[in-house]
């Protein structure tokens, strides 16, 4: 395996997760740092992808390592606002977000195994979905978890809209895939 600068930059990605959740855990009013280190992060995310287009350096490790290294963030950091926050209010999206990545990644595995990977690729719904996950959490991370602050309030909505994105997208995957689903259930129940 060759290392080249986009897994490089993934790589980057990885490490700077602990930093920010140590960041963010004992900054006590200063959580501005921890959102600035979340935003490094995901911006490195569009970094990646479009270094390795750019440079024609797209391989099977990049591919594998971008997805993941995206999940890690997101759910270190929806953990780490869930526990600050500590209301049902931002649980609900968290967890909703978290266990569509779950799903997804469960049926994008599976589905690699019977050799129809391309039926549940990344779609314009996935990209939207994103943006407002990382605008989101900035903004959540930025500041202290007190509802009467309006930047909160917009966190909140923000989360949400990234919510009901994360289940649309969940579902539209789960539809193209829906006929490998079934062949592979009928595959299953005759052996």
């Amino acid at each position: 395996m060759r290392v080249n600068l986009p897994n490089i930059v993934t790589g980057v990605r990885i490490a700077l997760i602990p930093i920010f959740a140590v960041v963010y855990v004992l900054a006590d009013t200063g959580h501005w740092l921890a959102a600035a280190l979340f935003a490094a992060a995901a911006a490195t995310d569009w970094l990646d992808g479009y270094l390795a287009r750019r440079l024609n350096q797209t391989t099977p490790f990049g591919a594998f390592l971008d997805p993941v290294a995206d999940k890690l963030i997101v759910v270190t950091a929806l953990v780490l606002l869930i526990g600050s926050h500590a209301n049902l209010w931002l649980t609900i999206p968290g967890v909703i977000i978290v266990g569509r990545e779950i799903v997804v990644s469960a049926l994008r595995e599976w589905m690699s195994e019977v050799n129809r990977r391309g039926l549940v690729a990344a779609s314009w719904i996935g990209k939207l979905k994103t943006a407002l996950q990382m605008f989101s959490i900035i903004i959540l991370l930025a500041n202290a978890p007190m509802l009467e602050r309006p930047w909160v309030v917009v966190g909140y909505v923000l989360l949400y809209a990234a919510a009901l994105m994360t289940l649309w997208s969940m579902f539209a995957y789960l539809r193209a895939a829906w006929p490998a689903l079934l062949d592979g259930l009928k595959h299953d129940a005759t052996t």
